[in-house]
């Protein structure tokens, strides 16, 4: 079928390791014969209102390939404080992209908001729309004074919709009023990439101490990641372990200031370091090398470096929240229901201390595979078409 694909998210030549996993579903599509296009509308905002960080959004290519996948940038005014008119203008000049590349028979707003702002102006024509929700472009948006009836709005407007979770899927059916309608296609995990490897070969590799266990931190350095409560239930281990551990923090993000500021202020600079942001190669090697995944997030649509780790072999902790205890189901001990440093850090003893089980890990985390996911998207797709056409014969 021919897709187009509205996001606000994709990777580039100067952003290669940002929404990678949107990239991998769009590339595994195009590899089962579908055709696919990107439009990815990059805001421009012209000064006094432009910000320091779009300065990487500028140099992003208008036209890019990757994969085998052209991906198209076409600019927009952003304005700040004015997130409706932002969202209408995102996807007013993403739709004109893509009918300027060819009609497609459907077009997936891939990350909700802004991109659904696209199916009220689809619902008039006979090209299907689809809803795809991810996490905060649901949870943060509909949380907004103002934009959660906006995305309701798009919600029902396009008639159909996915997310990557079941606890995502139901609050977008709730937040559009139609209980049962949403589909849950879930993200899959690259088995060959993340898989069990030997543990000390990829400490070597790293140039880390094998006699020291580590702690990995891995995601954005933002406040739903909550990466200042991974510190602090780190550094409230035993002395004992603790004085034998290590804790990395892989990523980065506006935080990153004060995580420093705080690792310092504790003392903490033997024990604690920030690793930057690595491409998903380098992060098997950090997952492979890791005694545990350490995940404190307050929301979350369903987190891929539960899954990546997972595979690797690595046990996970993590809190209870969003989809991420669809993906611990039947692991004993790996999701935490509390916020307390001290409750997190007994929690993190346990699991430092437990046996290894490399092999169960990973059996679990490969039942949810890309073809499961493909197959999915595939049915809601299907279900927007024949939707679309009856509704229009």
């Amino acid at each position: 079928m021919r897709i187009a694909v509205l996001t606000s998210l994709y990777p580039s030549a100067v952003r290669p390791n940002e929404g990678v996993f949107a990239e991998r579903r769009w590339l595994g599509m195009h590899a089962r014969g579908h055709t696919i296009s990107i439009v990815h509308p990059l805001p421009w905002s012209p000064l006094p209102f432009a910000r320091r960080e779009w300065s990487e959004i500028a140099r992003m290519a208008s036209v890019e390939e990757r994969g085998g996948l052209r991906i198209d940038r076409p600019r927009y005014v952003h304005l700040p404080g004015r997130a409706l008119a932002n969202a209408r203008a995102f996807a007013a000049r993403g739709l004109r992209c893509v009918l300027a590349r060819g009609k497609p028979e459907v077009v997936v707003a891939d990350y909700a908001w802004p991109a659904s702002a696209a199916a009220p102006l689809l619902e008039p024509t006979d090209i299907a729309c689809v809803v795809s929700g991810r996490g905060s472009d649901v949870l943060q948006v509909a949380g907004e004074a103002g934009l959660a009836p906006e995305l309701a709005r798009n919600l029902r407007s396009a008639g159909q919709w996915c997310a990557v979770s079941a606890d995502l899927v139901a609050r977008m059916d709730q937040l559009a009023g139609e209980k049962g309608r949403g589909v849950l296609v879930p993200n899959g995990v690259d088995a060959e990439l993340f898989r069990p490897r030997d543990r000390d070969a990829a400490r070597k590799e790293l140039a880390l101490d094998p006699r020291r266990a580590l702690v990995l931190v891995v995601g954005h350095l933002i406040e739903r990641k909550d990466p200042l409560l991974a510190l602090a239930a780190f550094e409230a281990l035993p002395g004992e372990l603790r004085a034998r551990a290590q804790l990395v923090f892989v990523g980065r993000g506006p935080l990153e200031a004060a995580l420093r500021a705080e690792i310092a202020r504790r003392g903490a600079g033997e024990r604690a370091r920030l690793a930057g942001e690595v491409a998903p190669a380098a992060l098997a090697t950090w997952y492979a090398a890791a005694d545990l995944l350490l995940l404190c997030s307050t929301r979350e649509g369903r987190p891929n470096v539960v899954l990546e780790a997972l595979s690797c072999g690595t046990p996970v902790l993590a809190t209870d929240a969003g989809g991420t205890a669809e993906l611990l189901d039947g692991l004993d001990g790996m999701l935490a229901r509390t916020r307390e440093p001290a409750q997190l850090a007994a929690l993190a003893a346990q699991a430092l201390q437990r046996p290894r089980e490399a092999a169960r890990l990973s059996r679990h985390a490969r039942q949810f595979s890309w073809d499961r996911s493909f197959e999915a998207l595939e049915g809601v797709l299907d279900a927007a078409l024949r939707a679309k056409r009856g509704a229009r014969s």
